[in-house]
């Protein structure tokens, strides 16, 4: 699991699962968080740069680290699983500072970070980190309504979702944050779209991308739907909301994407450079409603 931008990185897990496992569209919804012996994690490391360096295969190593290496550039990597940032502090640290040793070229590394796990670190942690090149947070906050994020279980709120952000920009870190199109489905379709609108303004991310709810079989909000207690929003209506979302967000140097594959239209660009190019191709489609211009229900996917 990891973001579409990380395509190219190296994949290192520290975790696996996530602590924050109450989401209730989430398909981590219950999992238990599990870390990793950092000797494990170290001996990844050394057996990735034997191969790049000398292109010796050691026994007893996954061959995923291979096939992972084999088209790595050598200047990025992504700290898996979902929630790497739980990952006890002095551990994390040695094991920047080696894959640092190991790797001196490293541009940059990544992790998806919740703002839990921002909160409970301070400054010096945040800023510690950054000198270890870990320089990069990609942070869910799926909405600015605090009635959305109680009901799907996000355990934080909106207060807390702001306060993550800037004490994380504070430090020095790059924030790619993502937004969820119809998680209040409905009934706060409206609600959820413009408090998300307000949040991005306060958090002032360097990256946005918008997804679309896609309904996990087995977790808590599916059941929901197939008991008639949530109703999802048509894909117009997603649209309409990306739409809210877009115009009524005051974003400075911010790129907003709606590529994401869960997404029924995309568009991208830098806000506020191109905020009347991205609503004008929108409005396009919602003034047509021509279904023929919306991905497909059958090729949409997290």
């Amino acid at each position: 699991m990891r973001p579409p931008s990380e395509w190219r990185s190296y994949f290192l897990p520290l975790t696996s699962g996530c602590s924050n496992n109450t989401c209730t569209f989430c398909n981590y919804y219950g999992a238990k968080i599990q870390t990793r012996e950092l000797d494990d994690v170290k001996m990844e490391i050394d057996a990735l740069a034997t191969y790049v360096r000398r292109g010796i295969y050691l026994s007893g190593v996954p061959q995923i680290v291979y096939e992972i290496g084999r088209s790595w550039d050598g200047k990025r990597v992504f700290l898996q699983d979902g929630d790497a940032l739980i990952y006890p502090l002095s551990r994390l640290r040695e094991a920047l500072d080696y894959l640092n040793k190991r790797f001196p070229d490293l541009e940059r590394i990544s992790t998806y970070a919740t703002p839990q796990d921002i909160l409970r670190r301070d400054q010096n942690e945040l800023r510690g980190l950054k000198d270890l090149k870990l320089s990069i947070f990609y942070t869910g906050i799926e909405s600015g309504d605090d009635k959305v994020l109680q009901k799907v279980g996000k355990g934080v709120k909106r207060q807390e979702l702001v306060e993550a952000g800037k004490k994380a920009k504070e430090a020095g870190i790059t924030l790619s944050v993502t937004v969820i199109l119809g998680l209040g489905g409905v009934e706060r379709s409206k609600e959820h779209a413009l408090e998300t609108a307000k949040i991005l303004t306060e958090f002032d991310p360097h990256y946005v991308g918008a997804l679309t709810l896609t309904l996990v079989p087995g977790t808590p909000l599916y059941e929901q739907w197939k008991q008639g207690q949530f109703y999802p929003i048509s894909p117009f209506q997603s649209l309409e909301e990306l739409n809210t979302i877009i115009e009524n967000s005051n974003l400075t140097g911010c790129f907003f994407s709606s590529m994401h594959a869960s997404n029924y239209f995309s568009v991208r660009g830098m806000l506020p450079q191109d905020k009347e190019r991205m609503l004008t191709e929108i409005e396009a489609v919602l003034t047509t409603r021509d279904s023929s211009l919306l991905r497909p229900e059958f090729i949409r996917g997290l």
